[in-house]
């Protein structure tokens, strides 16, 4: 890498590589060349330091861009990205030092798991490609030698009073640039701290607690195991908690769902429970979590949020039904057809039917 950042006399453009690796990316640069290495996250360079006796190299992680509560276009994400890429060239080369920069995302977007597609300019009419069910490992608290939390989710932002997005995804699954200390274990209620420091501009820190709890059921006669509620709380003042529906598996089970969040199109809803609530939008993909009852450290057999009378289900059975109804109606009114009981005989007089037959 460093052979290539010296010789090029252009701009490159590195493909995409997994999670797995970006995490020992900075730790490798850092060892394999004579250079000062500095990781750029908030975009600002004005305070930025560079060295003058030897190269500088910069790792600057791009933010993923919103528009309020809804992602932009791909054309304006890149036009915007360019922008951006543009401000922080000048900005270093007015500067006089010199210096290589390495522009990345916080995370890939989605990571190909075939060795064959990475050599492929393009992709084939009707190509599919397998991934992997978790990209990067779940986040887990321990007590002892023992695992008593798991979680993981695919997708993990927040958006504050429609402006404000933080992806958490990154801090907390790939770089665990989170705390975990605060969080609390025991055999009938569980929660999970989740503390970050400075996850963006304006928000010094964030936490976010998930509490559960363990208990038994008569009609099921069985433990069950229940997200009730989600905080969060920023800055140490503001607070915010949401009720929860529908996230509850059997004690000894793992929680899964798709989509989960504040929205009302989502299996599992975050009803908001105060006014500050009201304020955030929650968004989480693929979650698992699990809090009680964890053998060899791994998620149990998860139960999904998604039920099986799903609505796609229900209209199948509606449809069905209502065919049948008409099949059956139109064989019932066949089997009533009846024949005339007497003809009429063309050579003798006209046959006459009274009105009361």
């Amino acid at each position: 890498l460093q052979e290539i950042l010296q010789s090029s006399p252009s701009s490159l453009v590195l493909p995409a590589v997994d999670c797995e690796a970006i995490r020992y990316l900075l730790s490798f640069l850092q060892e394999s060349g004579d250079w000062k290495l500095t990781n750029i996250t908030n975009l600002d360079v004005s305070q930025l330091e560079l060295n003058t006796s030897k190269p500088n190299l910069l790792v600057v992680q791009l933010q993923p861009l919103v528009s309020g509560s809804n992602e932009i276009s791909t054309l304006e994400a890149i036009a915007e990205n360019d922008k951006i890429i543009g401000r922080l060239t000048m900005d270093l080369q007015e500067r006089g030092t010199h210096f290589s920069v390495i522009y990345t995302a916080v995370r890939p977007s989605r990571v190909s798991r075939r060795t064959d597609v990475v050599w492929e300019l393009r992709r084939q009419l009707m190509a599919t490609e397998e991934e992997d069910s978790l990209s990067y490992p779940p986040l887990n608290v321990t007590t002892g030698n023992d695992i008593c939390i798991l979680f993981y989710a695919q997708n993990f932002s927040l958006t504050a009073n429609n402006s404000i997005f933080i992806d958490l995804a990154n801090a907390t699954f790939v770089t665990q640039n989170v705390d975990i200390s605060s969080s609390e274990c025991s055999d009938i209620n569980t929660t999970l701290s989740l503390k970050y420091t400075k996850p963006v501009n304006g928000i010094s820190s964030l936490e976010i607690r998930f509490l559960m709890t363990n208990k038994f059921y008569g009609g099921s006669a069985r433990n069950w195991s229940t997200l009730d509620s989600v905080e969060i709380v920023q800055d140490g003042e503001k607070f915010a908690e949401f009720s929860v529906s529908d996230i509850s598996a059997p004690a000894e089970y793992s929680f899964h769902c798709q989509l989960v969040g504040t929205s009302n199109l989502y299996p599992a809803r975050l009803i908001p429970s105060n006014n500050e609530a009201k304020n955030w939008d929650v968004f989480i993909s693929r979650l698992q979590i699990q809090g009680f009852n964890i053998e060899n450290n791994q998620f149990s057999y998860a139960s999904d949020c998604t039920g099986f009378f799903t609505p796609a289900i229900w209209m199948g059975l509606v449809t069905s039904v209502v065919l049948l109804w008409i099949l059956a109606y139109g064989i019932h009114m066949i089997m009533q057809l009846t024949t005339n009981n007497r003809f009429d005989d063309p050579k003798g007089p006209a046959l006459s039917v009274p009105q009361t037959e």
